[in-house]
């Protein structure tokens, strides 16, 4: 009888230890918690769906990982991912060499440009020129405050940051900011909304900085999980050949958004 209850009580240990491996074994992929259509939104139940939490999930699939999508603070996305509170970023994280002095990247899986829209009452381009005087609108900790900086700092009459792109391109509606600068492709979904309808139309796109801007958006990775990082591009690689990219591309833009 006691070597019965010996040997269930060991079982149950493993069950246990095992039920913690499988556990420990889901990886957090950390995309921003901030709303950024068309990749990655909350629905009414707190759900997050959009192009890049589709790309995000189907990594994962044809890696054969366990995932769980989480959001975080943007701004604190780069110091959940080293302290282990998460274990990749997919959030339209540009690949920049400033970047890489913190974290690892995967190869690219989009690359689009990067633009400013403004009031449809003004004529301006997305030029030192165009935004002399204006104040400019980014969002924190993104590649755009870095390029506004060095190539705006001394037009613009002020560079105007905000913690998430909704609030920039709230105030731009409002009169409060004469422009923002971010994504081209999040910036069109705006203005295909009733209030970016409304106020505002694409001023261009700003002249290509590589160093600034990068390569394109890779996922964001430990240095040292090279074994992760080597799944990662396998994965990347093994959707675009399946066809499953384009397969979930095609819901969202009538463009191939990979780029050159």
């Amino acid at each position: 009888m006691l070597k019965g209850l010996k040997i269930a009580a060991a079982a149950l240990l493993l069950g246990v230890a095992g039920m913690a491996t499988a556990q420990a074994d889901t990886l957090k992929v950390g995309i921003a918690a901030e709303p950024y259509p068309p990749f990655a939104s909350p629905d009414a139940s707190g759900k997050w769906d959009g192009w890049e939490v589709r790309i995000a999930n189907a990594l994962c699939g044809e890696a054969k990982l366990e995932c769980e999508i989480t959001p975080i603070s943007w701004d604190g996305i780069i110091p959940a991912l080293t302290t282990k509170k998460i274990d990749m970023i997919v959030a339209s994280m540009s690949i920049t060499a400033e970047r890489q002095k913190t974290i690892a990247f995967s190869d690219k899986y989009y690359n689009t440009p990067t633009g400013i829209i403004g009031p449809k009452s003004e004529t301006f381009d997305a030029t030192p020129e165009g935004l002399k005087g204006k104040i400019l609108g980014v969002q924190v900790s993104t590649v755009h405050e870095v390029y506004a900086k060095k190539h705006f700092g001394d037009s613009a009459s002020e560079i105007k940051i905000y913690q998430t792109q909704d609030e920039a391109n709230a105030d731009l509606a409002a009169g409060r900011i004469d422009a923002v600068q971010a994504d081209a492709i999040a910036l069109n979904d705006f203005l295909a909304t009733d209030q970016g309808k409304e106020c505002c139309d694409m001023k261009g796109d700003v002249a290509e900085d590589l160093e600034v801007l990068g390569p394109g958006v890779g996922v964001g990775l430990r240095k040292e999980d090279s074994e992760l990082k080597d799944k990662i591009n396998a994965a990347i690689k093994g959707i675009r050949a399946s066809g499953k990219y384009d397969e979930i591309s095609k819901e969202y833009f009538d463009f191939d958004i990979f780029g050159g």
